[in-house]
């Protein structure tokens, strides 16, 4: 006698879940492992140990090293960026607030990509061209907010919103290691604000 659609539906979906699964530990694995130490001595091999498989499930899931790495990067990245605000100016204080509020949570996804920044400063070939590529993306998505800025009134006219870009990527990156170091800041609101204070100050209409 067949399978039924639906029991074949079921395996299908417990695959998927088990493959889902097995990605998240992985992933929490190595993102744990980068943010100790880098990812330069990282190995599939410890990585499927920290998860609790083989070397071969790791690679099974991402196929080499390179790939794993850029997938820790993709899901480090993920800092819940605002979309949008009242005007230009506003978005930029949120994206501020937002970006440093997430890197003082000193989570190993935030502690992960900052050591992999270092690393791509660095030129570590493997790291440097994944940086390169979405560091271009971040300072697109912030000249544009500079450019709605202007648009709407709320940024100075005279602002050049690539250079700004630049520079924000700059604070948001400088200060975020600062906020990592250790011994850890202590006044982490207080670094918060005067990050908005300065980018209200240099670009307040």
């Amino acid at each position: 006698m067949s399978e039924t659609p639906r029991r074949r539906t079921q395996e299908r979906r417990t695959q998927e879940q088990r493959r889902a699964e097995t990605e998240r530990r992985v992933l929490e694995a190595a993102t744990a492992l980068i943010a100790a130490t880098g990812s330069r001595s990282v190995t599939l091999a410890q990585v499927g140990e920290a998860a609790g498989y083989s070397r071969g499930i790791v690679y099974y899931q991402f196929g080499s090293r390179e790939r794993l790495i850029e997938a820790v990067l993709d899901r480090a990245q993920n800092l819940g960026l605002p979309d949008s605000a009242d005007d230009g100016l506003g978005h930029l204080v949120a994206i501020v607030e937002t970006y440093l509020q997430a890197v003082a949570r000193r989570a190993p996804t935030t502690r992960a990509f900052l050591q992999l920044w270092m690393e791509a400063v660095a030129a570590d070939p493997v790291v440097a061209p994944l940086f390169a590529e979405r560091d271009e993306g971040f300072r697109r998505f912030l000249a544009d907010v500079v450019r709605r800025g202007i648009a709407d009134g709320s940024v100075r006219s005279e602002v050049d919103p690539a250079a700004a870009a630049t520079v924000l990527m700059a604070l948001l990156r400088g200060t975020g290691l600062q906020l990592i170091a250790t011994p850890p800041a202590d006044d982490v609101s207080g670094i918060v604000r005067e990050a908005v204070r300065a980018v209200r100050t240099a670009y307040l209409a």
